[in-house]
């Protein structure tokens, strides 16, 4: 039996049985509904002084009234401009709630997207996919040993806190057929990520990024990489800047996995398919500002910008 709204005089009829002594079963036997329909209506629409008709039904209306309001052409309008913005449907309706300027959840939102799809449009095409992950067989690191390593165990308690500002991660991401890499930076507590493009996985290119994204960097306190053998001049960094150099378990991608996510992320607009040789400076800016300037769930729908930077970035609304 499927779910029916329930009239006024329905409801009178419900007063008047449980006044009787009828239980919740009989009465949805007489008015011929299903019995969750009763348990909801006594349990929804009960004032201070228990189950009465007259208000149960203003309060129905009440809620469905406010169910049914609409949206204005200019709300999704607003909502279609973030999404553009590639910000996921609950960023979008995090960040609105948060701004107070109109409330919307984010079913509501991936439901405008599926019927935009089946029109021909194409804001689906900025929704984020879950890559599958590959599990990895076999412990042992066969890339050589990195001489002078701290391991991870030795970092600040701090870090793993979140507590400040200056704990970054360091990573790499490969192009297809290994053309080209981007060294990925990301800030552990703001999540505020710097990329820059290398022609080679070399340690001396890796390092010469790494300095010349973080040599402007007010807050830096320690830096986490993985096993790789671009990391190998980790000591050179760790001079330059005055920093911390740690290095995760090998195979142990979740002790770094701020800056794991976030190359997910990136990966939406760099694919694995994609030479990343032929990544442009407008690209990398691109990217970077796609990513500090989207409200985050983990922020609290603030900015990785405005966090790391602790000031606001650019208001919802103009």
């Amino acid at each position: 039996m499927s779910y029916k709204q329930l009239a006024q005089e329905q409801r009178y009829q419900i007063y008047a049985l449980k006044k009787m002594g009828h239980n919740q079963t009989e009465i949805a036997s007489f008015l011929g509904v299903h019995k969750s329909t009763i348990s909801r209506e006594l349990c929804r629409n009960r004032g201070q002084r228990g189950y009465r008709p007259k208000q149960a039904h203003q309060m129905a209306l009440g809620r469905r009234h406010s169910g049914q309001q609409r949206l204005r052409p200019a709300d999704w309008t607003l909502v279609e401009e973030k999404l553009k913005l590639d910000w996921s449907p609950e960023q979008i309706a995090g960040c609105l709630k948060k701004s107070h300027a109109f409330q919307i959840s984010h079913e509501h939102i991936y439901q405008y997207i599926y019927a935009d799809q089946r029109a021909g449009g194409k804001l689906h095409e900025h929704l984020r996919c879950q890559k599958k992950r590959r599990k990895r067989y076999g412990s042992h690191d066969r890339r050589g040993k990195i001489p002078a390593q701290t391991s991870i165990e030795q970092r600040p308690a701090v870090v793993d806190g979140r507590t400040r500002l200056g704990d970054w991660e360091v990573d790499l991401i490969i192009g297809k057929g290994h053309k080209g890499a981007l060294v990925t930076l990301t800030e552990r507590k703001s999540r505020f990520t710097l990329i820059r493009r290398v022609t080679a996985q070399s340690a001396e290119q890796v390092t010469d990024a790494v300095l010349a994204l973080l040599h402007w960097v007010a807050h830096l306190e320690t830096i986490t990489a993985d096993n790789g053998r671009e990391f190998a001049h980790h000591q050179i960094i760790a001079s330059a800047l005055d920093v911390g150099f740690y290095f995760a378990h090998p195979y142990a991608s979740w002790e770094r996995g701020t800056n794991e996510n976030t190359n997910g992320l990136i990966r939406q607009y760099l694919p694995k398919h994609r030479d990343l040789t032929t990544v442009t400076s407008q690209e990398e800016l691109l990217i970077m500002d796609r990513l500090n300037l989207r409200p985050r769930k983990c922020l609290g729908f603030r900015t990785p910008f405005e966090v790391f930077f602790q000031q606001p970035s650019v208001a919802l609304r103009t």
